[in-house]
């Protein structure tokens, strides 16, 4: 029967259809790459504000990588929900409300509520803006067109990590005038309650958080938006929710698209904060300068996500299978590296291999999602595994730290971990049964 799911990824891609390129994107699709964009953005310089923001209430360190787990935290818990919610409203109203609610998170963590709560109101509100913007690419890109489409989501991703992390070690090196500092730390406490120092950079992820909600505006909607699904407590419900799950899993190239990025994004998540904490601890440099380390990543990303919308169509997507084994051989060399000039090209190459493999395995995973389930639900599904690898995963770095474990080792698992994981899928004959 696998001659059928390759007939079916060879018509989409059939050389007889029009070239996306010379077709273009759909109206208001850069409209959804800019709300993205800036949305993104916005998220990636808080999380490095909010770290320096638990440095400065007395926080152990242990406490920065559980931001990420209660930001993750409702893709999973949530999943069914926000699947069948993104195909029951427009999509691009639902993403403005979204941004709205992501705003409310940081005036929350401003008003004394704890960081760990308040990103997971912010994690809630990006539960369910993933949904409606994965799911409006795949409603208004032609299949033949989805590897370029995603190929765009995913420079703008990629985008908005690297200058969200430099905006985010930005807006930390910059004190303002003299006294400026103790002025916003009295303010802010007579005010807001909570006496901090970096008001100004909170007040700037607001400001982008309003304008991604502002873009929202421009995005039209796809030829499958008319066909909303009524949101229904049967399609919300756990056991509707596993059954999905498990077609999904069942489907042979849907099953190894979801395995390669639900394994890609938990290692991801514990290197955002492992390269931070190398950039401290090997090569000597302060948080701020350690985001912009962080940020060389994602531009490798961009690399290799912009070659693989050039190089890969859906039908030779698991040709980029190997990507994930160079990845796996980079981490352990990176631990060992303590001069900048050599970090920096390593860096960029362990994104690019990322990169590479992650597109191809986005754009087969949407287009066999969509065709299996929806594609609101198709993406809720792939929100639940991968969300639930980065739990797991920055559950195990956070207590390793907390055990004192040194950095080399814990990179030497990680990559142990991506290559017994990439191994049994990058075989020859596991390759050519797909």
């Amino acid at each position: 029967m696998q001659w059928c799911h390759d007939a079916a990824i060879h018509r989409a891609a059939a050389p007889s259809a029009p070239s996306c390129k010379k077709e273009g994107m759909p109206p208001g699709f850069h409209y959804l790459i800019g709300a993205q964009f800036a949305s993104g953005l916005a998220d990636n310089a808080l999380l490095i504000v909010s770290i320096r923001f638990l440095q400065e209430q007395g926080y152990p360190a242990w406490w920065a990588p559980l931001l990420k787990f209660a930001f993750n935290l409702a893709y999973v818990v949530l999943a069914p929900l926000m699947g069948p919610l993104a195909d029951a409203f427009p999509k691009a109203r639902l993403m403005a409300a979204m941004n709205a609610l992501k705003l409310t998170g940081v005036v929350c963590m401003l008003m004394g509520v704890h960081p760990a709560l308040s990103f997971a109101v912010i994690g809630l509100a990006a539960s369910a803006y993933a949904p409606a913007k994965y799911g409006l690419v795949t409603e208004s890109v032609p299949a033949r067109c989805l590897v370029r489409a995603n190929g765009w989501l995913e420079v703008s991703v990629v985008l908005s990590v690297i200058l969200g992390t430099a905006l985010g070690g930005v807006l930390l090196g910059w004190h303002g005038p003299a006294g400026w500092a103790q002025y916003l730390q009295s303010w802010s406490g007579r005010v807001l309650g909570m006496p901090t120092q970096l008001l100004h950079c909170f007040a700037v992820v607001v400001l982008v958080y309003g304008i991604a909600a502002l873009l929202n505006a421009g995005i039209r909607p796809g030829p499958g938006e008319a066909h909303r699904v009524p949101l229904r407590w049967a399609a919300v419900s756990w056991r509707s929710f596993w059954q999905s799950n498990l077609q999904l899993w069942r489907d042979p190239l849907g099953g190894v698209s979801l395995y390669v990025t639900t394994l890609y994004w938990g290692i991801g998540a514990v290197m955002q904060f492992a390269v931070l904490r190398w950039a401290e601890q090997g090569l000597g440099l302060r948080l701020e300068h350690g985001a912009y380390m962080q940020a060389l990543v994602a531009v490798g990303v961009i690399v290799g996500a912009a070659l693989a919308g050039r190089c890969y169509r859906l039908h030779s997507a698991r040709k980029v299978l190997p990507m994930g084994l160079l990845l796996a051989a980079l981490l352990p060399v990176m631990a060992w590296v303590q001069w900048v000039w050599l970090a920096i090209p390593l860096l960029m190459l362990a994104g690019a291999a990322g990169g590479m493999l992650l597109v191809p395995m986005n754009a087969l995973l949407q287009h066999r999602g969509a065709s299996i389930l929806s594609a609101g639900r198709s993406i809720a599904v792939q929100g639940f595994n991968e969300n639930a690898s980065v739990l797991l995963m920055l559950a195990l770095y956070s207590g390793t730290l907390a055990l004192g474990i040194p950095l080399w080792a814990i990179m030497l698992m990680l990559a142990l971990v991506l290559l017994l994981g990439m191994w049994p899928v990058c075989r020859p004959a596991h390759r050519r049964a797909l």
